[in-house]
């Protein structure tokens, strides 16, 4: 039987993509997120397509409640 997938969960999972791909630090973002840097890696493989697209439109804005690059870096 198929897993069913939670909306706010592959939310989250897209949000941490972005992130990745924004600034390039997999290995932060996952210890950020309490994951693995290859279950990120393999976030990425699902989602990146989709996340870059909204990277790339003006019209779509993600609201992220997870700390900029920035504040990653002073941590």
């Amino acid at each position: 039987m198929p897993k069913k997938k939670i909306e706010a969960l592959e939310e989250v999972k897209r949000n941490y993509v972005r992130m990745a791909l924004e600034s390039g630090n997999y290995s932060s973002i996952a210890r950020h997120a309490g994951i693995s840097r290859s279950t990120l890696t393999k976030w990425i493989k699902e989602y990146e397509d989709e996340v870059r697209e909204q990277m790339e439109d003006p019209t779509s804005a993600i609201v992220s409640t997870e700390p900029t690059k920035e504040e990653l870096k002073a941590k």
